[in-house]
């Protein structure tokens, strides 16, 4: 099966969407979190809507330290050139969700940052996960099937009285 032009370049702002999702979903993840913290909201404690954050940002943070590059940005990059979009001025052609989806993503492309500061910007990031772990700590999750099977045993009712 052979891939053409203009089905690369939709991979490709596909592969940017699912992206720019990400990385809206580890930001406002950290700021719900810590904001949901104070307002006792319940579900920022969710254990696997933390347990998936948590494993985005080791990953974000693990591809900064060791040099590599996401592959979502190399996926995204080799459609495009595939596709003959590779220049800015094919990206500014591809409508206003894609072009700005892809200034917000890769802004620090645009503010020439080293990837040293760059590292130091998600190793910060990381720290403040962890810290929210210690500060708005997950529930884990309860087995039910053993919780009950030990309450029928042990003659509790549902509502906690013997």
């Amino acid at each position: 099966m052979t891939v053409t032009p203009q089905q690369a370049a939709f991979l490709a702002d596909a592969i940017l969407l699912l992206h720019f999702v990400l990385v809206a979903f580890v930001v406002a993840g950290l700021v719900f979190v810590l904001v949901g913290g104070l307002l006792r909201w319940a579900w920022v404690r969710h254990f696997w809507f933390r347990a998936v954050h948590l494993a985005l940002v080791v990953v974000i943070v693990l591809e900064s330290v060791f040099g590599i590059v996401c592959p979502l940005t190399s996926w995204e990059k080799q459609l495009r050139q595939f596709a003959g979009e590779a220049g800015a001025v094919e990206l500014e052609r591809q409508g206003f969700i894609i072009y700005y989806a892809r200034k917000l993503l890769f802004f620090p492309d645009a503010l020439e940052w080293e990837a040293r500061t760059l590292t130091w910007v998600y190793l910060g990031f990381g720290a403040l996960v962890a810290i929210s772990l210690l500060a708005v700590p997950p529930r884990w999750p309860r087995r039910r099937s053993t919780t009950v099977a030990v309450e029928r045993r042990e003659g509790v009712t549902p509502d906690g009285n013997r």
